[in-house]
Protein backbone atom coordinates (compact mmCIF):
# COMPACT_ATOMS: atom_id res chain seq x y z
CA UNK A 1 0.00 0.00 0.00
CA UNK A 2 1.15 3.41 -1.05
CA UNK A 3 2.28 5.81 2.19
CA UNK A 4 -0.47 8.16 3.59
CA UNK A 5 -3.14 6.24 1.64
CA UNK A 6 -5.44 4.84 3.31
CA UNK A 7 -7.32 0.64 3.14
CA UNK A 8 -10.01 0.57 1.45
CA UNK A 9 -13.38 0.98 3.52
CA UNK A 10 -11.40 1.81 6.80
CA UNK A 11 -12.48 4.32 9.36
CA UNK A 12 -10.31 7.25 10.82
CA UNK A 13 -9.62 7.15 14.27
CA UNK A 14 -6.13 8.54 15.12
CA UNK A 15 -5.78 9.29 18.65
CA UNK A 16 -5.72 13.02 19.26
CA UNK A 17 -6.97 14.29 15.96
CA UNK A 18 -10.20 15.85 15.40
CA UNK A 19 -12.81 13.16 14.64
CA UNK A 20 -14.29 12.60 10.82
CA UNK A 21 -17.24 14.52 11.02
CA UNK A 22 -15.03 17.89 11.44
CA UNK A 23 -14.10 19.58 8.43
CA UNK A 24 -11.17 21.56 8.06
CA UNK A 25 -12.23 25.05 8.49
CA UNK A 26 -13.78 24.27 11.92
CA UNK A 27 -11.79 21.45 13.41
CA UNK A 28 -9.37 24.11 15.39
CA UNK A 29 -10.45 27.93 15.16
CA UNK A 30 -8.04 30.64 16.11
CA UNK A 31 -5.00 32.91 13.81
CA UNK A 32 -2.29 30.48 15.06
CA UNK A 33 -4.17 27.27 13.94
CA UNK A 34 -3.86 28.66 10.21
CA UNK A 35 -0.20 30.61 11.22
CA UNK A 36 1.21 27.29 12.17
CA UNK A 37 -1.46 24.86 10.26
CA UNK A 38 0.27 21.75 8.28
CA UNK A 39 -3.40 21.17 6.67
CA UNK A 40 -3.07 21.57 2.72
CA UNK A 41 -6.36 22.24 2.07
CA UNK A 42 -5.97 25.52 4.67
CA UNK A 43 -2.59 26.28 3.37
CA UNK A 44 -4.12 26.36 -0.29
CA UNK A 45 -6.41 28.91 1.52
CA UNK A 46 -3.38 30.99 2.15
CA UNK A 47 -2.36 30.88 -1.13
CA UNK A 48 -5.32 32.00 -2.55
CA UNK A 49 -5.66 34.89 -0.65
CA UNK A 50 -2.36 35.61 -0.61
CA UNK A 51 -2.14 35.53 -5.13
CA UNK A 52 -5.32 37.49 -5.04
CA UNK A 53 -4.23 40.36 -2.94
CA UNK A 54 -1.23 40.12 -5.28
CA UNK A 55 -3.39 40.19 -8.12
CA UNK A 56 -5.17 43.04 -7.05
CA UNK A 57 -2.25 45.59 -6.45
CA UNK A 58 -1.19 44.50 -10.13
CA UNK A 59 -4.43 44.96 -11.20
CA UNK A 60 -4.61 48.31 -10.26
CA UNK A 61 -1.10 49.12 -11.58
CA UNK A 62 -2.35 47.37 -15.25
CA UNK A 63 -5.59 50.26 -14.60
CA UNK A 64 -3.01 53.15 -14.18
CA UNK A 65 -1.23 51.98 -16.84
CA UNK A 66 -3.96 51.97 -19.48
CA UNK A 67 -5.30 55.69 -17.66
CA UNK A 68 -2.10 57.24 -18.71
CA UNK A 69 -2.14 55.73 -22.24
CA UNK A 70 -6.06 56.86 -22.73
CA UNK A 71 -4.31 60.64 -24.25
CA UNK A 72 -1.13 60.64 -27.07
CA UNK A 73 0.68 62.57 -24.49
CA UNK A 74 -0.10 60.66 -21.28
CA UNK A 75 -3.14 61.40 -18.55
CA UNK A 76 -1.58 60.27 -15.32
CA UNK A 77 2.02 61.00 -14.94
CA UNK A 78 3.29 64.65 -15.40
CA UNK A 79 6.21 66.59 -15.43
CA UNK A 80 10.12 65.59 -16.17
CA UNK A 81 9.88 62.12 -13.95
CA UNK A 82 7.43 61.01 -15.90
CA UNK A 83 9.00 58.32 -17.91
CA UNK A 84 10.35 57.38 -14.98
CA UNK A 85 7.00 56.84 -13.08
CA UNK A 86 5.68 55.07 -16.14
CA UNK A 87 8.65 52.54 -16.36
CA UNK A 88 7.98 52.30 -12.99
CA UNK A 89 4.70 51.51 -13.05
CA UNK A 90 5.07 48.97 -15.78
CA UNK A 91 7.61 46.63 -14.41
CA UNK A 92 6.19 46.28 -11.13
CA UNK A 93 3.13 45.23 -12.60
CA UNK A 94 4.71 42.89 -14.79
CA UNK A 95 6.96 41.31 -11.61
CA UNK A 96 3.87 41.36 -9.46
CA UNK A 97 1.45 39.42 -11.76
CA UNK A 98 4.40 36.98 -12.93
CA UNK A 99 5.83 36.19 -10.13
CA UNK A 100 3.42 36.62 -7.18
CA UNK A 101 0.29 35.45 -9.28
CA UNK A 102 0.63 33.72 -12.65
CA UNK A 103 2.77 31.40 -11.73
CA UNK A 104 1.96 30.35 -8.34
CA UNK A 105 -2.20 30.71 -9.02
CA UNK A 106 -2.69 27.35 -9.89
CA UNK A 107 -0.53 25.12 -8.60
CA UNK A 108 0.27 26.58 -5.40
CA UNK A 109 -3.28 27.51 -4.71
CA UNK A 110 -5.73 24.94 -6.47
CA UNK A 111 -3.22 22.80 -6.59
CA UNK A 112 -2.50 22.44 -2.57
CA UNK A 113 -5.84 22.41 -2.32
CA UNK A 114 -6.67 19.63 -4.38
CA UNK A 115 -4.25 17.02 -5.28
CA UNK A 116 -4.41 15.22 -2.18
CA UNK A 117 -8.17 14.88 -1.73
CA UNK A 118 -7.83 13.60 -5.74
CA UNK A 119 -5.07 11.01 -4.70
CA UNK A 120 -7.51 9.99 -1.95
CA UNK A 121 -4.64 11.06 0.41
CA UNK A 122 -4.37 12.68 3.93
CA UNK A 123 -1.99 15.27 2.96
CA UNK A 124 1.08 16.30 0.38
CA UNK A 125 4.10 13.99 1.30
CA UNK A 126 6.06 16.84 3.26
CA UNK A 127 3.58 18.95 5.05
CA UNK A 128 6.35 20.98 6.72
CA UNK A 129 8.02 21.95 3.85
CA UNK A 130 4.42 22.94 2.37
CA UNK A 131 4.14 25.54 4.85
CA UNK A 132 7.49 26.67 4.23
CA UNK A 133 6.79 27.02 0.70
CA UNK A 134 4.12 29.27 1.77
CA UNK A 135 6.19 31.46 3.89
CA UNK A 136 8.97 31.80 1.43
CA UNK A 137 6.34 32.63 -0.80
CA UNK A 138 4.88 35.58 1.65
CA UNK A 139 9.02 36.68 2.63
CA UNK A 140 9.43 37.09 -1.54
CA UNK A 141 6.47 39.24 -1.82
CA UNK A 142 7.64 41.58 0.75
CA UNK A 143 11.04 41.96 -0.71
CA UNK A 144 8.71 43.37 -4.13
CA UNK A 145 6.71 45.38 -1.62
CA UNK A 146 10.09 46.80 -0.22
CA UNK A 147 10.83 47.67 -3.75
CA UNK A 148 7.83 49.58 -4.60
CA UNK A 149 7.90 51.43 -1.33
CA UNK A 150 11.72 51.94 -2.01
CA UNK A 151 13.27 53.34 -5.01
CA UNK A 152 10.86 51.65 -7.36
CA UNK A 153 11.77 49.30 -10.25
CA UNK A 154 12.30 50.48 -13.48
CA UNK A 155 13.88 47.55 -15.63
CA UNK A 156 10.86 46.01 -16.75
CA UNK A 157 10.06 42.31 -15.79
CA UNK A 158 13.10 40.85 -17.52
CA UNK A 159 15.65 42.50 -15.55
CA UNK A 160 17.40 43.16 -18.74
CA UNK A 161 21.05 43.99 -18.81
CA UNK A 162 23.13 46.25 -19.25
CA UNK A 163 20.56 48.44 -18.11
CA UNK A 164 20.00 46.30 -14.51
CA UNK A 165 23.29 46.58 -13.63
CA UNK A 166 23.65 50.55 -13.74
CA UNK A 167 20.58 51.81 -12.43
CA UNK A 168 19.98 53.28 -9.24
CA UNK A 169 16.34 51.47 -9.02
CA UNK A 170 15.46 48.59 -6.45
CA UNK A 171 16.77 45.85 -8.51
CA UNK A 172 18.59 44.07 -5.57
CA UNK A 173 15.68 44.03 -3.54
CA UNK A 174 13.24 42.96 -6.55
CA UNK A 175 15.69 40.40 -8.06
CA UNK A 176 16.16 38.88 -4.38
CA UNK A 177 12.10 38.50 -4.05
CA UNK A 178 12.08 36.43 -7.44
CA UNK A 179 15.26 34.60 -6.02
CA UNK A 180 13.34 33.67 -2.74
CA UNK A 181 9.68 32.88 -4.81
CA UNK A 182 11.91 30.29 -6.87
CA UNK A 183 12.43 28.35 -3.38
CA UNK A 184 9.07 28.42 -3.02
CA UNK A 185 8.36 27.48 -6.51
CA UNK A 186 10.86 24.11 -6.12
CA UNK A 187 10.00 23.34 -2.58
CA UNK A 188 6.10 22.73 -4.07
CA UNK A 189 7.02 21.32 -7.23
CA UNK A 190 9.12 18.61 -5.45
CA UNK A 191 6.14 18.46 -3.07
CA UNK A 192 3.57 17.39 -5.78
CA UNK A 193 6.44 15.38 -7.23
CA UNK A 194 6.84 13.13 -4.18
CA UNK A 195 2.88 13.08 -3.73
CA UNK A 196 1.65 11.81 -7.24
CA UNK A 197 4.56 9.46 -7.29
CA UNK A 198 4.53 7.68 -3.58
CA UNK A 199 0.95 8.15 -2.42
CA UNK A 200 -1.58 7.33 -4.93
CA UNK A 201 -4.00 4.72 -3.26
CA UNK A 202 -4.44 1.11 -4.40
CA UNK A 203 -5.93 0.69 -7.56
CA UNK A 204 -5.24 4.44 -8.80
CA UNK A 205 -2.33 3.81 -11.61
CA UNK A 206 -1.19 6.71 -13.62
CA UNK A 207 -3.85 5.94 -16.01
CA UNK A 208 -6.58 6.72 -13.60
CA UNK A 209 -5.34 9.90 -12.45
CA UNK A 210 -7.26 12.77 -13.18
CA UNK A 211 -5.50 15.08 -15.85
CA UNK A 212 -5.50 18.23 -13.66
CA UNK A 213 -3.06 15.56 -11.78
CA UNK A 214 -0.99 15.10 -14.85
CA UNK A 215 -0.95 19.02 -15.57
CA UNK A 216 0.36 19.05 -12.24
CA UNK A 217 2.79 16.72 -12.29
CA UNK A 218 4.15 17.98 -15.84
CA UNK A 219 4.17 21.82 -13.95
CA UNK A 220 5.94 20.56 -10.84
CA UNK A 221 8.61 18.72 -12.95
CA UNK A 222 9.50 22.15 -14.92
CA UNK A 223 9.47 23.78 -11.49
CA UNK A 224 12.07 21.76 -9.96
CA UNK A 225 14.35 21.75 -13.58
CA UNK A 226 13.81 25.17 -14.62
CA UNK A 227 13.69 27.19 -11.87
CA UNK A 228 17.23 26.79 -10.40
CA UNK A 229 18.31 28.29 -13.36
CA UNK A 230 16.55 31.75 -12.72
CA UNK A 231 17.73 31.97 -9.02
CA UNK A 232 21.19 31.39 -10.44
CA UNK A 233 20.98 33.91 -13.07
CA UNK A 234 19.64 36.54 -10.86
CA UNK A 235 22.52 35.43 -8.15
CA UNK A 236 24.78 36.22 -10.99
CA UNK A 237 23.13 39.73 -11.64
CA UNK A 238 23.15 40.57 -7.92
CA UNK A 239 27.38 40.14 -8.36
CA UNK A 240 27.35 41.96 -10.91
CA UNK A 241 25.71 44.86 -9.59
CA UNK A 242 27.67 45.29 -6.03
CA UNK A 243 31.01 43.12 -7.64
CA UNK A 244 31.24 44.28 -11.21
CA UNK A 245 32.83 41.22 -12.02
CA UNK A 246 32.16 41.42 -16.17
CA UNK A 247 29.49 38.73 -16.58
CA UNK A 248 26.63 40.57 -18.50
CA UNK A 249 27.86 44.49 -18.19
CA UNK A 250 30.12 45.29 -21.37
CA UNK A 251 31.82 47.44 -19.62
CA UNK A 252 33.60 45.16 -17.89
CA UNK A 253 34.12 42.56 -20.41
CA UNK A 254 30.29 41.39 -19.94
CA UNK A 255 27.78 40.18 -21.93
CA UNK A 256 24.23 41.16 -22.20
CA UNK A 257 23.26 38.30 -24.50
CA UNK A 258 24.49 35.65 -21.66
CA UNK A 259 22.06 37.44 -19.38
CA UNK A 260 18.92 36.93 -22.33
CA UNK A 261 19.83 33.06 -22.87
CA UNK A 262 19.74 32.56 -18.97
CA UNK A 263 17.13 34.27 -18.37
CA UNK A 264 14.42 32.96 -21.45
CA UNK A 265 16.31 29.35 -20.84
CA UNK A 266 14.03 30.03 -17.58
CA UNK A 267 11.18 31.81 -18.89
CA UNK A 268 9.83 30.22 -21.87
CA UNK A 269 9.43 27.10 -19.80
CA UNK A 270 7.99 29.26 -16.75
CA UNK A 271 5.11 30.08 -19.15
CA UNK A 272 4.06 26.68 -19.14
CA UNK A 273 4.39 26.65 -15.66
CA UNK A 274 1.59 29.14 -16.09
CA UNK A 275 -0.53 27.56 -18.68
CA UNK A 276 0.01 23.61 -17.74
CA UNK A 277 -1.83 23.67 -14.65
CA UNK A 278 -4.70 25.64 -16.21
CA UNK A 279 -4.72 22.84 -19.01
CA UNK A 280 -5.30 20.51 -16.28
CA UNK A 281 -8.39 22.73 -15.16
CA UNK A 282 -10.41 23.08 -18.40
CA UNK A 283 -10.17 19.37 -18.90
CA UNK A 284 -12.19 18.82 -15.59
CA UNK A 285 -14.20 21.25 -16.56
CA UNK A 286 -15.19 20.25 -20.23
CA UNK A 287 -15.68 16.74 -18.71
CA UNK A 288 -17.49 17.20 -15.53
CA UNK A 289 -20.09 20.02 -17.20
CA UNK A 290 -20.31 17.76 -20.41
CA UNK A 291 -21.51 15.49 -18.38
CA UNK A 292 -19.05 13.16 -20.82
CA UNK A 293 -15.88 10.70 -20.83
CA UNK A 294 -12.79 13.03 -21.97
CA UNK A 295 -12.28 12.17 -25.19
CA UNK A 296 -8.55 11.31 -26.40
CA UNK A 297 -7.65 10.67 -22.11
CA UNK A 298 -4.20 9.57 -22.86
CA UNK A 299 -3.12 11.79 -25.60
CA UNK A 300 -3.86 14.50 -23.06
CA UNK A 301 -1.91 13.21 -20.10
CA UNK A 302 0.79 13.00 -22.83
CA UNK A 303 0.51 16.05 -24.17
CA UNK A 304 1.20 17.29 -21.11
CA UNK A 305 4.17 15.25 -20.75
CA UNK A 306 5.53 16.69 -24.40
CA UNK A 307 5.07 20.01 -23.23
CA UNK A 308 6.93 20.16 -20.21
CA UNK A 309 10.18 18.85 -22.08
CA UNK A 310 9.60 20.51 -25.27
CA UNK A 311 9.69 23.76 -23.14
CA UNK A 312 12.86 23.48 -22.66
CA UNK A 313 14.09 23.75 -26.32
CA UNK A 314 12.18 26.73 -27.30
CA UNK A 315 13.58 30.14 -25.15
CA UNK A 316 15.48 31.68 -28.12
CA UNK A 317 12.66 32.73 -30.23
CA UNK A 318 12.71 35.22 -27.73
CA UNK A 319 16.20 36.11 -28.95
CA UNK A 320 14.79 36.55 -33.45
CA UNK A 321 16.77 39.95 -33.03
CA UNK A 322 19.51 40.08 -30.67
CA UNK A 323 22.01 38.85 -33.42
CA UNK A 324 21.94 34.70 -33.52
CA UNK A 325 22.98 32.98 -36.81
CA UNK A 326 20.51 32.21 -39.14
CA UNK A 327 20.86 28.49 -38.75
CA UNK A 328 20.34 29.12 -34.99
CA UNK A 329 17.24 30.97 -35.51
CA UNK A 330 16.05 28.58 -37.87
CA UNK A 331 16.17 25.55 -35.37
CA UNK A 332 14.31 27.62 -32.96
CA UNK A 333 11.47 28.39 -35.47
CA UNK A 334 11.17 25.26 -36.26
CA UNK A 335 11.30 23.66 -32.12
CA UNK A 336 8.39 26.78 -31.48
CA UNK A 337 6.50 25.27 -34.23
CA UNK A 338 6.77 21.50 -32.70
CA UNK A 339 5.57 22.59 -28.87
CA UNK A 340 1.91 24.06 -30.60
CA UNK A 341 1.28 20.70 -31.59
CA UNK A 342 0.63 19.23 -27.85
CA UNK A 343 -1.49 22.23 -27.25
CA UNK A 344 -3.36 21.89 -30.47
CA UNK A 345 -4.09 18.32 -29.65
CA UNK A 346 -5.69 19.21 -25.74
CA UNK A 347 -7.92 21.82 -27.85
CA UNK A 348 -9.41 19.71 -30.81
CA UNK A 349 -9.84 16.69 -27.51
CA UNK A 350 -11.91 19.60 -25.69
CA UNK A 351 -13.99 20.60 -28.58
CA UNK A 352 -14.42 16.68 -29.13
CA UNK A 353 -15.77 16.02 -25.33
CA UNK A 354 -18.26 18.79 -25.95
CA UNK A 355 -19.46 17.31 -29.41
CA UNK A 356 -23.06 15.67 -28.25
CA UNK A 357 -22.21 16.20 -24.91
CA UNK A 358 -24.98 17.13 -22.30
CA UNK A 359 -23.54 20.59 -21.67
CA UNK A 360 -24.56 22.48 -18.83
CA UNK A 361 -23.97 26.20 -19.19
CA UNK A 362 -22.96 26.87 -15.44
CA UNK A 363 -20.50 29.80 -14.40
CA UNK A 364 -17.53 27.35 -14.72
CA UNK A 365 -18.03 26.03 -18.17
CA UNK A 366 -18.74 29.30 -19.43
CA UNK A 367 -14.88 30.40 -18.13
CA UNK A 368 -13.91 26.99 -19.71
CA UNK A 369 -15.56 27.94 -23.32
CA UNK A 370 -14.11 31.57 -22.68
CA UNK A 371 -10.77 30.04 -22.18
CA UNK A 372 -10.55 27.74 -24.85
CA UNK A 373 -11.56 30.88 -27.38
CA UNK A 374 -9.02 33.43 -25.82
CA UNK A 375 -6.21 30.95 -25.70
CA UNK A 376 -6.68 29.71 -29.19
CA UNK A 377 -6.39 33.58 -30.79
CA UNK A 378 -3.50 33.46 -28.36
CA UNK A 379 -1.76 30.44 -29.44
CA UNK A 380 -2.65 31.03 -33.25
CA UNK A 381 -1.13 34.16 -33.26
CA UNK A 382 2.04 33.00 -31.18
CA UNK A 383 2.75 31.80 -34.98
CA UNK A 384 3.12 34.75 -36.12
CA UNK A 385 6.06 35.90 -33.95
CA UNK A 386 7.94 32.01 -33.95
CA UNK A 387 8.09 32.99 -37.99
CA UNK A 388 11.06 34.80 -38.54
CA UNK A 389 9.73 37.30 -41.10
CA UNK A 390 7.13 38.07 -39.28
CA UNK A 391 8.65 38.28 -35.65
CA UNK A 392 11.41 40.77 -37.25
CA UNK A 393 8.33 43.47 -37.37
CA UNK A 394 6.18 42.11 -34.76
CA UNK A 395 9.01 42.01 -32.29
CA UNK A 396 8.86 44.32 -29.36
CA UNK A 397 5.14 45.96 -30.62
CA UNK A 398 2.17 46.10 -28.63
CA UNK A 399 1.04 42.61 -30.70
CA UNK A 400 3.68 40.67 -28.51
CA UNK A 401 1.95 42.11 -25.47
CA UNK A 402 -1.52 40.92 -27.07
CA UNK A 403 -0.29 37.61 -27.34
CA UNK A 404 0.93 36.92 -23.94
CA UNK A 405 -1.88 38.18 -22.10
CA UNK A 406 -3.83 36.63 -24.64
CA UNK A 407 -1.78 32.98 -23.26
CA UNK A 408 -1.23 34.42 -20.00
CA UNK A 409 -4.36 36.50 -18.89
CA UNK A 410 -7.19 34.83 -21.20
CA UNK A 411 -5.19 31.38 -20.41
CA UNK A 412 -4.39 30.81 -16.94
CA UNK A 413 -6.42 34.20 -15.17
CA UNK A 414 -9.22 32.84 -16.52
CA UNK A 415 -8.63 29.02 -15.91
CA UNK A 416 -8.06 29.88 -12.24
CA UNK A 417 -11.07 31.65 -12.12
CA UNK A 418 -13.61 28.68 -13.66
CA UNK A 419 -11.35 26.50 -11.35
CA UNK A 420 -11.94 28.74 -8.05
CA UNK A 421 -15.96 28.72 -8.98
CA UNK A 422 -16.25 24.69 -9.79
CA UNK A 423 -14.33 23.76 -6.66
CA UNK A 424 -15.55 26.68 -4.56
CA UNK A 425 -18.55 24.78 -3.13
CA UNK A 426 -15.97 22.18 -2.51
CA UNK A 427 -13.62 24.49 -0.75
CA UNK A 428 -16.36 26.39 1.47
CA UNK A 429 -19.32 24.47 1.48
CA UNK A 430 -21.71 27.10 -0.01
CA UNK A 431 -22.98 27.55 -3.72
CA UNK A 432 -23.10 30.84 -5.23
CA UNK A 433 -25.33 32.86 -7.68
CA UNK A 434 -25.69 31.09 -10.91
CA UNK A 435 -26.90 34.33 -12.26
CA UNK A 436 -24.03 36.72 -10.80
CA UNK A 437 -21.36 33.93 -11.58
CA UNK A 438 -22.24 33.66 -15.50
CA UNK A 439 -22.76 37.64 -15.25
CA UNK A 440 -18.74 37.96 -14.16
CA UNK A 441 -17.82 35.28 -16.95
CA UNK A 442 -19.60 37.68 -19.54
CA UNK A 443 -18.06 40.72 -18.41
CA UNK A 444 -15.17 39.14 -18.40
CA UNK A 445 -14.64 37.53 -21.96
CA UNK A 446 -16.41 40.95 -22.93
CA UNK A 447 -13.89 43.36 -21.36
CA UNK A 448 -10.88 41.57 -21.98
CA UNK A 449 -11.53 41.41 -25.84
CA UNK A 450 -11.73 44.80 -25.95
CA UNK A 451 -8.33 45.23 -24.17
CA UNK A 452 -6.98 43.44 -25.96
CA UNK A 453 -7.71 42.80 -29.68
CA UNK A 454 -7.30 46.62 -30.34
CA UNK A 455 -3.66 46.08 -29.26
CA UNK A 456 -2.62 43.66 -32.10
CA UNK A 457 -3.60 46.17 -34.53
CA UNK A 458 -1.40 48.91 -32.83
CA UNK A 459 1.32 45.85 -32.79
CA UNK A 460 0.56 45.45 -36.49
CA UNK A 461 1.41 49.28 -37.31
CA UNK A 462 4.13 49.28 -35.59
CA UNK A 463 3.30 50.66 -32.13
CA UNK A 464 6.36 50.17 -29.53
CA UNK A 465 5.43 48.76 -26.45
CA UNK A 466 6.77 50.41 -23.19
CA UNK A 467 6.20 53.98 -24.43
CA UNK A 468 4.66 56.70 -22.04
CA UNK A 469 3.36 58.22 -25.11
CA UNK A 470 2.29 57.49 -28.55
CA UNK A 471 1.46 59.27 -31.95
CA UNK A 472 -1.93 60.76 -32.16
CA UNK A 473 -3.03 57.95 -35.17
CA UNK A 474 -3.04 55.52 -32.25
CA UNK A 475 -5.08 57.48 -29.89
CA UNK A 476 -8.51 55.77 -30.86
CA UNK A 477 -7.78 52.13 -30.15
CA UNK A 478 -5.73 52.78 -26.91
CA UNK A 479 -8.83 54.53 -25.75
CA UNK A 480 -10.96 51.48 -26.53
CA UNK A 481 -8.25 49.74 -24.89
CA UNK A 482 -8.50 51.58 -21.59
CA UNK A 483 -12.58 51.08 -21.50
CA UNK A 484 -12.25 47.66 -21.99
CA UNK A 485 -10.15 47.38 -19.17
CA UNK A 486 -12.37 48.84 -17.31
CA UNK A 487 -15.32 46.84 -17.96
CA UNK A 488 -12.42 43.52 -17.20
CA UNK A 489 -11.73 45.50 -14.17
CA UNK A 490 -15.12 45.37 -13.59
CA UNK A 491 -16.02 41.93 -14.32
CA UNK A 492 -13.42 40.79 -12.00
CA UNK A 493 -15.25 42.65 -8.74
CA UNK A 494 -18.32 41.44 -9.70
CA UNK A 495 -16.71 37.57 -9.55
CA UNK A 496 -15.18 38.56 -6.00
CA UNK A 497 -18.27 39.65 -4.91
CA UNK A 498 -20.21 36.53 -6.03
CA UNK A 499 -17.80 34.28 -4.34
CA UNK A 500 -17.34 36.62 -0.79
CA UNK A 501 -21.46 36.85 -0.49
CA UNK A 502 -21.52 33.04 -0.90
CA UNK A 503 -19.73 32.82 2.23
CA UNK A 504 -21.53 35.50 4.16
CA UNK A 505 -18.72 38.03 3.84
CA UNK A 506 -21.68 41.02 3.03
CA UNK A 507 -24.35 39.24 5.79
CA UNK A 508 -24.33 42.40 7.87
CA UNK A 509 -25.39 44.08 4.71
CA UNK A 510 -28.67 42.27 4.62
CA UNK A 511 -27.12 40.07 1.90
CA UNK A 512 -27.98 36.42 2.36
CA UNK A 513 -24.69 33.58 1.98
CA UNK A 514 -25.29 30.58 -0.49
CA UNK A 515 -27.38 27.32 0.11
CA UNK A 516 -25.27 24.56 1.70
CA UNK A 517 -23.53 22.85 -0.82
CA UNK A 518 -23.84 19.62 -1.55
CA UNK A 519 -20.69 17.03 -1.83
CA UNK A 520 -21.37 16.87 -5.67
CA UNK A 521 -23.11 19.45 -7.35
CA UNK A 522 -21.61 19.59 -10.70
CA UNK A 523 -21.99 15.66 -10.78
CA UNK A 524 -18.01 14.82 -10.96
CA UNK A 525 -16.20 11.25 -11.21
CA UNK A 526 -13.04 12.63 -9.86
CA UNK A 527 -12.42 11.58 -5.49
CA UNK A 528 -12.36 14.76 -4.40
CA UNK A 529 -16.92 14.80 -5.19
CA UNK A 530 -16.72 11.64 -2.69
CA UNK A 531 -15.86 13.33 0.65
CA UNK A 532 -18.12 16.09 2.19
CA UNK A 533 -18.32 20.03 1.57
CA UNK A 534 -15.97 21.21 2.69
CA UNK A 535 -14.14 18.23 3.27
CA UNK A 536 -13.24 16.47 6.45
CA UNK A 537 -9.73 16.86 8.43
CA UNK A 538 -8.68 14.25 7.02
CA UNK A 539 -10.15 14.56 3.71
CA UNK A 540 -12.17 11.25 3.97
CA UNK A 541 -14.51 9.45 6.37
CA UNK A 542 -13.65 6.39 4.51
CA UNK A 543 -11.57 5.71 2.00
CA UNK A 544 -13.47 6.36 -1.81
CA UNK A 545 -13.50 3.57 -4.25
CA UNK A 546 -11.18 3.87 -6.80
CA UNK A 547 -12.11 4.13 -10.51
CA UNK A 548 -12.42 5.86 -13.82
CA UNK A 549 -11.84 9.62 -13.28
CA UNK A 550 -14.26 10.33 -16.08
CA UNK A 551 -16.66 7.81 -15.86
CA UNK A 552 -20.46 9.19 -14.87
CA UNK A 553 -22.83 6.63 -15.98
CA UNK A 554 -23.47 5.60 -12.44
CA UNK A 555 -24.25 9.62 -11.42
CA UNK A 556 -27.64 11.24 -11.63
CA UNK A 557 -29.55 14.19 -10.91
CA UNK A 558 -31.71 14.27 -7.80
CA UNK A 559 -34.04 17.13 -8.91
CA UNK A 560 -35.90 17.16 -5.19
CA UNK A 561 -32.02 17.54 -3.29
CA UNK A 562 -30.74 19.37 -5.76
CA UNK A 563 -27.62 17.00 -6.41
CA UNK A 564 -25.82 14.33 -7.86
CA UNK A 565 -26.34 10.74 -6.39
CA UNK A 566 -24.95 7.59 -7.10
CA UNK A 567 -28.21 5.28 -8.73
CA UNK A 568 -26.31 2.01 -9.55
CA UNK A 569 -22.15 1.91 -8.89
CA UNK A 570 -20.95 0.44 -11.89
CA UNK A 571 -17.29 1.29 -11.59
CA UNK A 572 -14.71 -1.21 -10.69
CA UNK A 573 -14.05 -1.41 -7.09
CA UNK A 574 -10.66 -2.27 -6.29
CA UNK A 575 -10.71 -4.74 -3.31
CA UNK A 576 -8.82 -4.29 -0.30
CA UNK A 577 -5.23 -6.63 -0.32
CA UNK A 578 -5.41 -10.01 1.17
CA UNK A 579 -2.58 -12.18 2.37
CA UNK A 580 -1.53 -14.68 0.00
CA UNK A 581 -2.76 -18.46 1.36
CA UNK A 582 -0.04 -20.71 2.30
CA UNK A 583 1.48 -22.95 -0.03
CA UNK A 584 -0.53 -26.84 0.89
CA UNK A 585 2.75 -28.65 1.29
CA UNK A 586 3.18 -26.29 4.26
CA UNK A 587 -0.15 -27.09 5.82
CA UNK A 588 1.08 -30.82 5.23
CA UNK A 589 4.19 -30.18 6.86
CA UNK A 590 2.75 -29.06 9.82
Amino acid sequence: MSAGSLPSGSQVKDPGYPTPSENYLTNSKGILSWIFTLDHKRIGVMYLVGVTLAFGVAGLLALLIRLHLFQPDGMVFQGEEANNWYNQVFTLHGAIMVFLFIIPSVPAALGNFLVPVMLGAKDVAFPRLNLCSFYLWVFGALFFVSALCASGLDTGWTFYTPYSTTTDSSVILATSGAFILGFSSIFTGLNFIVTINTMRPPGMTWFRMPLFLWATYATSIIQVLATPVLGITLLLLIAERTMHIGIFDPEYNGDPVTFQHFFWFYSHPAVYIMILPAFGIISDLISVHSHKRIFGYRFIAYSSIAIALLGFLVWGHHMFTAGMSSLTTIIFSALTFTVSVPSAIKVFNWLATMYKGSISLTTPMCYALSFIFLFTIGGLTGLHLGTLATDMHLHDTYFVVAHFHYVMVGGTLVAFLGGVFHWWPKMFGKMYSEAGGRLSAFLVFAGFNLTFLPQFILGSRGMPRRYATYDPEFAGLHQMSTYGSMLLGFGLLVALFVLLRSVGAFSRFGLACGKKAPANPWGGATLEWHCTSPPPFYNFERAPAVGDPYDFSDLEWEADEERYVTVEPKREVIPEEQPKPAPAHAEDSN
